[in-house]
């Protein structure tokens, strides 16, 4: 007997299956042989940012995280710049206008060599719970440098959030590491990407 969907999981679903739908539509995710930037050979690209820059695209992802963060008791949620930035801003809007106010904070490749000589952007006080997002996590190093920061801000990172989950040894290693990861999509062994 297959138990039946809430009507929660069902939205959820829904949302999940349409942002799939519209990233095969905007080009953000194309089928056929690509080299990667590592050199690796892929049997798709995934390029989140013409997701998560195109309106619905934006929207659809902040109605999938949202939910996501506030299980968690997040209260910012951040990222390394660039990937992470658009996702901050949509959820970050997303959740003043769900009256559960999560702020956004980035976090710079390099800390600023002038002014306050900041590595974060954006409100964060110390203690803080946050959620850390990317588009993609392959080995996870862009989540794992926004996590640094984060840590040594003095906040406690409670969720780790990817768009598409390459499934390339990076959310394995975040999870040996104690991280609570979540991802959207997830690529299959043979290289489709599908709802998680």
């Amino acid at each position: 007997m297959t138990a039946s969907l809430s009507p929660d999981s069902l939205a959820r679903k829904d949302t999940l299956n349409r942002l799939l739908a519209l990233a095969l539509e905007r080009g953000a995710l194309k089928y056929g042989d690509f080299t990667l930037s590592s050199g690796k050979q892929s049997r798709y690209y995934f390029d989140g940012r013409l997701l998560s820059l195109d309106p619905e695209g934006a929207y659809l992802i902040s109605q999938a995280l949202l939910p996501l963060l506030q299980q968690a008791r997040a209260q910012a949620v951040g990222g390394l710049t660039l990937g992470a930035d658009p996702i901050v801003a949509a959820v970050a809007l997303a959740s003043h206008q769900a009256k559960s106010p999560i702020p956004g904070f980035i976090v710079r490749k390099e800390a600023k060599g002038h002014g306050m000589r900041q590595g974060i952007e954006g409100p964060l006080p110390p203690q803080s719970r946050v959620a850390i997002v990317d588009d993609v996590c392959t080995t996870g190093g862009s989540l794992f440098q926004a996590i640094a920061a984060a840590e040594a801000a003095g906040c406690t990172v409670v969720k780790v959030l990817a768009l598409l989950d390459r499934m390339e040894g990076g959310s394995d290693e975040l999870r040996r590491r104690g991280y609570d990861f979540a991802a959207l999509l997830a690529a299959t062994s043979g290289g489709e990407i599908r709802v998680v």
